[in-house]
């Protein structure tokens, strides 16, 4: 998205910006594996209590902080570690209760 510069929603731009996004690889590749992942989401849910599952969500977190820092060379700072390692934490708790 950096790449498509701002994006505006005014209605006077809204339609070229939309299109710009449609027609970009980058973002339909990343709608297209939303749409594999919601699959599978819905799946979890009909095997698993929401309550027990939702918590496993919050891992998308961790996968983006390293994806971020792989593929897009983001800085990432002690402050997102901790914040992750809380995460990771809290996720554990909620998988042994």
């Amino acid at each position: 998205m950096n790449k498509l510069g701002s994006v505006t929603l005014s209605l006077n731009g809204l339609i070229p910006t939309l299109w710009r996004m449609a027609v970009n690889p980058g973002v339909f590749f990343g709608l297209a594996l939303y749409l594999v992942g919601t699959i599978f989401w819905l799946a979890a849910l009909s095997r698993v209590d929401l309550s027990y599952a939702y918590p496993f969500a919050s891992l998308s977190y961790v996968v983006m902080l390293l994806a971020s820092w792989m593929m897009f060379d983001e800085k990432i700072t002690l402050a997102r570690i901790a914040g992750t390692i809380f995460i990771c934490i809290g996720v554990l708790v909620i998988y042994r209760s």
